[in-house]
């Protein structure tokens, strides 16, 4: 892999983290493909994002201070931004230049697009013949559905999600709901992380064979592997998994419950001690000895009675009071956290899950810490989402061996900025 002590913001050198030394090209946009290089950057990677003139479609997406995007700060973050017009011929030898310099090349185009590029793998691999290729698109680089356009939301529909994520059969007339996050397309990102990981381990390790494979992920494909047994089941019992809503199918009670303040706490107490613990803490232990809950495949049979008794018992106290009761009953449950619940969570806190990151254009903004967390060699947020284009002339000084003038006459005919 490279060898290249990690800097932060200023040129300050930065704890090692786990990937220092590995160095990364994105050529992504929107969600996918700089979701999986996000994880990468945090453990450490140099990644070296080339965005278009007008910078990533996500820069102005969600909420926005001063025009600048909040999501963008945590989503961009601890990568180096290089502008490049990749429909002139000097911008895609600027990317051979640096794919020279880099292990992996990470991107989330159409099949196809990079070859009209003039980027196709064979032509990246002259310039790098072990560089590791992660292709993010919606149906894979293969197949009858290759060319069809897709966004998160259709892999989610596609890989059985969308339909899983609703009430009930009859119980609700409108439309299957959507996650509330990206998850298609975070999911198809952390596929392509493991992806790159295993490949260069592959590549790189004592007895590696130095060759520079290609990782396809599908966005389609990546929500699948997520479905558990609904495979398995339809295949041996054609049995079509259904929605069930807050509940879970195969155990019970597992759900959301009202409290008196008009908030949801989940109690997953779906092993017979833990179901025992619960109707002693309900001054009901009848329940724990009632035929139709002796069990779980009876609770589950019965899991609408069931959810309806302890329902009308968590109506009686606020949501704090029934999560002080629940925990010194030591029994698995949480309120249906909110954006502020999670920022003030002192377990996030302790952990630096939730902290406190310095962005030069909106100051101190909250975010998201790093995952997975490594303490012998933690990643870092070096500096949040940069401006487009706010590390060019460094990245074509060090990388592609260019002096000023030959930058400026760069930026002069548009292929930087």
């Amino acid at each position: 892999m490279t060898e290249k002590r990690r800097m932060g913001d200023g040129g300050v050198a930065t704890p090692r983290g786990l990937l220092d030394g590995l160095r990364v090209l994105e050529i992504g946009h929107f969600v996918a493909a700089p979701f999986c290089t996000r994880l990468l950057a945090d453990l450490g990677a140099d990644v070296i994002k080339i965005e278009p003139p007008a910078g990533d479609p996500v820069r102005q997406w969600g909420a926005q201070v001063d025009g600048r995007s909040l999501w963008w700060s945590m989503h961009g973050r601890n990568k180096r931004s290089l502008v490049l017009d990749l429909k002139k011929p000097e911008a895609r030898e600027i990317v051979l230049k640096l794919v020279e310099q880099c292990d992996a090349l990470v991107e989330n185009f159409r099949p196809g697009q990079l070859e009209k590029m003039g980027l196709g793998p064979e032509v990246l691999r002259r310039a790098k013949p072990d560089l590791v290729i992660a292709h993010v698109s919606g149906y894979g680089q293969t197949g009858p559905y290759r060319n069809r356009a897709a966004f998160g939301v259709i892999g989610e529909a596609i890989g059985g999600l969308r339909y899983l994520t609703n009430h009930a059969p009859g119980t609700s007339d409108l439309p299957p709901v959507r996650v509330g996050v990206s998850i298609g397309d975070s999911i198809a990102g952390l596929y392509a992380a493991f992806g790159v990981m295993a490949a260069l381990w592959q590549r790189d390790r004592a007895q590696g064979d130095g060759i520079g494979r290609s990782v396809d992920v599908a966005l389609t494909e990546s929500i699948l592997s997520m479905m558990e047994g609904m495979l398995p089941e339809y295949g041996a019992l054609g049995k079509i998994k259904q929605p069930t809503g807050g509940a879970i199918a195969t155990a019970a009670p597992s759900n959301a419950y009202p409290t008196q303040d008009g908030q949801w706490i989940l109690i997953a107490a779906n092993s017979d001690p833990l179901f025992a613990k619960l109707t002693a803490l309900m001054e009901a232990p009848e329940l724990a000895t009632d035929p139709r809950y002796v069990g779980n495949a009876a609770r589950v049979q019965n899991a609408a009675a069931l959810d309806a008794s302890i329902a009308a018992w968590t109506r009686q106290f606020t949501a704090d009071d029934l999560q002080a009761k629940l925990d010194a009953a030591d029994i698995p449950s949480s309120k249906a956290y909110t954006a502020a619940d999670c920022a003030n969570d002192e377990q996030y806190r302790f952990r630096g899950m939730v902290r406190e990151v310095e962005d030069a254009k909106l100051g101190t903004v909250l975010q998201t810490g790093i995952v997975p967390r490594v303490p012998e060699s933690p990643g870092t947020i070096r500096w949040a989402g940069p401006d487009i284009g706010e590390h060019g002339a460094q990245i074509l000084s060090e990388l592609a061996g260019m002096d000023d003038e030959a930058i400026a006459k760069l930026r002069q005919d548009g292929v930087t900025a």
